[in-house]
């Protein structure tokens, strides 16, 4: 089972390697990372998407709130969250009508153009994970050269339970 995790932590140098390293110790696989400032100064927050059952993410939860730099876990039930991810990719142009497909694809997925080269075509979208692989299927036949991903961000759709220091 997928599990959001979100973390209010320090914004101090080392502190993701120290929590990265947390997940390596104890064989916990990290499916998706990202980490940003958060609203408060000096406060940064993780998202950490993660596999298992409860009794991993119970693990996981306290192994986390053992951390000296992390103030707050949170774990984002699945039926309370909104969740993004950003892509970059860069599709392979072979002719003007190639083109027209590709901008057609990118306008039905609300994703856009954001630079444009003569053989090539770098396209912006975020979603979640479904959206974001269904146009990425959609453009292999016309050859991806390059993509970018910036991993899952989350928050909680209840203002209530949100995650304050």
């Amino acid at each position: 089972m997928k599990h959001t995790v979100a973390i209010l932590v320090e914004d101090l140098p080392g502190v993701m390697a120290r929590v990265a390293s947390l997940f390596t110790r104890r064989g916990f696989n990290i499916d998706s990372i990202a980490v940003g400032h958060s609203e408060t100064p000096g406060v940064s927050r993780m998202t950490i998407i993660v596999n298992g059952d409860e009794q991993v993410l119970e693990q996981i939860m306290k192994q986390l709130n053992k951390l000296i730099d992390v103030i707050r876990v949170r774990d984002i039930p699945s039926d309370s969250i909104i969740e993004r991810e950003l892509v970059l990719v860069r599709v392979h142009v072979e002719s003007l009508t190639v083109r027209s497909e590709i901008i057609q694809l990118v306008e039905i997925f609300k994703a856009k153009v954001v630079y444009v080269e003569r053989n090539a075509l770098t396209i912006e979208m975020s979603g979640d994970e479904e959206k974001i692989n269904g146009l990425l299927n959609l453009l292999k036949p016309f050859g991806i050269r390059e993509i970018v991903r910036t991993g899952m961000i989350a928050i909680n759709k209840n203002s209530k339970n949100g995650l304050k220091p």
